[in-house]
Parts: C-alpha cells; structure tokens; sequence
C-alpha cells in the first residue's frame, strides 16, 4: 500500500459496522401526534381516573395487596414519568401542527394573490366591455339618424319629385346601361 492510499482512507469517513436505527421522521411524527391527540380525550381522562381511583383503594383496602402505601410514591412516579414523556410527545404535536399550518398559510396567501390577480383582470375586462358597449350604436339611435337623413333628402328633392309619380315620367327597372 503507497501513503497515498492510505490517506485517503484516513480521511474518508466509514459507515458504522453497527446496525442503526434508523427512523421515518414522519412516522414519529405521526405516532407523537396519535398520542397526543389520545391525552385531550375525554376517553383518556376516565381511564386514568379508573386506574388511579382503582391504585388507591387496592392499596388503602387490600391489606395482602399493598405494593404501593399510603404517600403512593410509585403513583407519583408513574405519573412523573407520564409527564415527561407527554410534554415532549405534546410539543412535537404542536411543532407538526405548526408547520402544517404555515404550509396552509402560504398556499392561501398564494391563492388569494392569483384570485385577487383574476379579479383585477376581469374588472379591466368589464369596464372595457362597458366602455366598447357605450360606443355601440343603440336601435333608437339609428332610426332616429335614419329619420334624419330621410327628411334631409325630401328637402333636397326637387319640387317636380314632390308632385307625385303620375307627372313624372316612367322610369325603366333596368340599370342605364341595359337600357340602351
């Protein structure tokens, strides 16, 4: 073996020859987040109140049974160690929670944005809609120009017109240049 070599496998780090444990984050996450959930029902509360309730009368009333006596220091042990371990599982919860929620914000936040971008461009389109139908001849306009230009042309129209279609003479159906 050169120096070289073995060098470089100083300074390359090896994997553990020990099995890990190696963990879903989320799986935690999830599992922390079922016990959370199990501590605020009211399910949990009778349970625990029947054991405790139960513990304490084992331990008052049944003389060969008592594995735990009147200060109840193992009791208190159990729910010290419920304690720290419900605290941590709680906060891991809230921390999950937290970060779905802000996950939840963000996607508002960014819907919000493109409904209120859509609104906007739909008020544009409406009031240019508005503006377009403003300069859009109405039925009444147009018979009442008609009207107009119908009375302009009677006063244009010679006084032999105005006679009536016996004095003037008979005109041909046909184009003047069909006509010769």
């Amino acid at each position: 073996m050169t120096d070289r070599s073995s060098s470089q496998r100083l300074s390359t780090p090896r994997t553990s020859r020990l099995p890990g444990l190696r963990m879903d984050p989320d799986a935690l996450g999830r599992f922390t987040e079922g016990v959370a959930r199990f501590f605020g029902t009211g399910r949990y509360l009778a349970i625990q109140t029947v054991l405790v309730v139960g513990w304490i009368l084992l331990n008052v009333y049944a003389v060969s049974l008592k594995w735990d006596p009147y200060p109840f220091i193992l009791l208190n042990l159990a729910f010290s160690t419920q304690a720290a371990y419900a605290a941590p599982l709680i906060l891991l919860a809230q921390n999950r929670q937290e970060n779905r929620d802000r996950v939840s914000l963000d996607e508002d936040r960014r819907r919000a944005a493109q409904t209120k971008a859509d609104t906007e461009y739909l008020a544009r389109e409406l009031a240019s809609l508005r503006l377009a139908v403003g300069e859009v001849a109405t039925r009444d306009y147009l018979h009442h120009e008609l009207e107009r230009v119908r009375e302009l042309l009677e006063e244009m129209r010679p006084e032999s017109d105005l006679a009536g279609p016996e004095s003037a003479p008979a005109r041909s159906a046909l184009p003047r240049d069909e006509r010769a």
